[in-house]
């Protein structure tokens, strides 16, 4: 039997009750055969009873009150009563405390080894847990020594890196991701963690692109390299194909606002031929009817305006300016301009490209962080308002303003130090119009402002009305 079952806590009572019992027992017996035998030292037991559940000044009385009992049940000299009763004491009460130090240091040492049974528990559950983690995530990922061999990988890094293949322990990861064994050779003795995208290639010969997050450690095998890898590829064509989409939309919204402006003025050239052919004396001039013709021919290429259909959806308009807030918060930082945002917690849709309106946004952006970095209040607001059953978007900035406003929308305008400018705003109103919206300038007290005007989806207008 455990010496602490005895000692449970739930026979506290039991064995409290035990040792007075036990103590008037032998009390009764050392009376009873005073003259014929000593009895005393079984006083040890009522207190070995209850050292376990007394405090130190408690068994110290408790050890008294037996050396008290056996002194006065005693037939021995009364002239040594004094120093039996002390030597009597102090047996007793350290018979006492060494049981109750021996308890306590043996329910310290139990719950020592709970705690670390625990602790070993836990630790295992969450290695479990991490290699269940693991094993069924879907990125790749590897653990690899100072020597650029895998240590690990999961069932992901296999099918990516060597799908059918050998397994990757053991293998260099230099032939698979050159970039990745140079920082794991060369950079190992820094512990850092970073990001980075090289090419990879698989075992069977293919080449992708990989995205790697990657940290450094050190254990008492020496350094290793931790690191997650994905694949990219689907990503770069994805993206190539929406840069390849959006050139040609807005290749096709410039060359047709572009050619409505040459259209627009070949007419006019026309008009100003045709009035000059009344003069008789121009008839006969080979150079005036070849010019004629050059305006002819110009009308007609013109006319060949790349017609545009607008191009729209519902777009959620907190999201593209949250994307927004992504693209230019840095930089705007880094420029120490400040920035508020005033918008509406909730939002209609809109009609527009998604894509297009983050481009005038932008647009829109710069313009305002370049007006901002010659002016001493640097602030730049972005409101937005719902009206009139349509959605305003207004850019507000503290800058230099605009000299002259009704050239802001001309292609090609010269500035002061001769470089082109005003083609991002033509090109901006030009995406707008081509779903429907509109960009506007509007005049404040300081600086410059713009508003992006944004219809709402047909349902929502026909709701609205209904």
């Amino acid at each position: 039997m455990d010496l602490l079952s005895v000692y449970a806590e739930t026979n506290r009572a039991r064995m409290i009750w035990a040792a007075v019992l036990l103590t008037a027992a032998i009390a009764l017996v050392d009376w009873w055969t005073v003259h014929y035998v000593a009895i005393g030292f079984f006083y040890l037991f009522p207190i070995i009873f209850v050292s376990g559940f007394l405090s130190p000044p408690q068994i110290v009385v408790a050890a008294l009150a037996c050396a008290v009992l056996q002194e006065a049940f005693s037939n021995l000299p009364q002239s040594e009563a004094v120093a039996r009763l002390v030597f009597s004491s102090m047996g007793f009460v350290g018979a006492g405390l060494f049981i109750s130090e021996m308890i306590r240091n043996r329910r310290s040492m139990i719950k020592h080894v709970e705690e670390l049974e625990d602790q070993v528990k836990l630790r295992e559950d969450a290695e479990q847990q991490l290699r269940r983690l693991i094993e069924s995530s879907p990125a790749a990922i590897v653990t690899i020594d100072a020597d650029g061999k895998v240590i690990l990988g999961n069932e992901a890094a296999q099918q990516l890196l060597s799908p059918g293949g050998q397994p990757l322990q053991g293998q260099a990861i230099k032939s698979y991701l050159p970039s990745l064994s140079t920082v794991a050779i060369t950079q190992s003795s820094r512990a850092f963690r970073t990001t980075l995208e090289c090419t990879g290639h698989r075992s069977d010969g293919e080449v992708f692109l990989a995205g790697v997050w990657f940290s450094t450690y050190r254990t008492i095998f020496g350094p290793r390299l931790s690191a997650i890898i994905v694949d990219l590829s689907d990503d770069l064509r994805n993206r190539e194909d929406l840069s390849l989409d959006n050139l040609l939309k807005n290749s096709r919204i410039l060359m047709s606002t572009v050619t409505h402006e040459v259209r627009n003025l070949s007419s006019a050239a026309l008009v100003a031929h045709k009035n000059l052919s009344r003069i008789k004396e121009l008839d006969a001039n080979e150079d005036f009817r070849a010019l004629e013709s050059l305006l002819q021919s110009l009308q007609s290429m013109s006319a060949l305006e790349l017609p545009y259909r607008q191009n729209g959806e519902a777009v959620e308009l907190t999201s593209v300016l949250d994307e927004l807030r992504i693209l230019i918060g840095t930089t705007y930082r880094e420029s120490v301009i400040n920035v508020h945002w005033d918008i509406p917690d909730s939002l209609p849709l809109v009609w527009a490209d998604r894509n297009g309106l983050v481009q005038v946004f932008l647009n829109l952006a710069k313009n305002s962080q370049r007006a901002l970095m010659s002016s001493e209040t640097k602030r730049f607001s972005i409101v937005v308002r719902e009206e009139n059953g349509r959605v305003v978007i207004r850019f507000e900035d503290t800058g230099s303003g605009v000299a002259s406003p009704d050239k802001l929308f001309r292609p090609f305008q010269l500035t002061g130090n001769g470089k082109a400018s005003g083609l991002g705003l033509y090109v901006s109103r030009a995406i707008m119009r081509s779903f429907g919206g509109e960009l506007v300038y509007e005049p404040g007290s300081e600086g410059s402002g713009f508003a992006v005007i944004l219809p709402l989806p047909v349902s929502a207008r026909e709701g609205a009305h209904a």
